[in-house]
């Protein structure tokens, strides 16, 4: 979990927590993974529906292209 502190007196609280033993603060370097978006939504959709899904796309391309 990523927490993005807008205020600065949120991160006394957190210390507060963790000295309660409700949470921990892992201190650190968070470096964002950036992941292909057919990496991330593959398998969302059936292949049956992805096929429909690019004749409806081509037909409404085609749509425009005629106006």
């Amino acid at each position: 979990m990523l927490i993005q502190l807008t205020n600065q007196k949120v991160a006394r609280l957190l210390y507060e927590l963790e000295g309660l033993r409700l949470i921990k603060v892992l201190k650190g370097e968070v470096v964002a993974t950036k992941t292909k978006l057919s990496d991330k939504y593959r398998g969302f959709i059936t292949q049956e529906e992805g096929v429909q899904l690019n004749n409806h796309i081509n037909q409404m391309r085609n749509e425009w292209d005629n106006i």
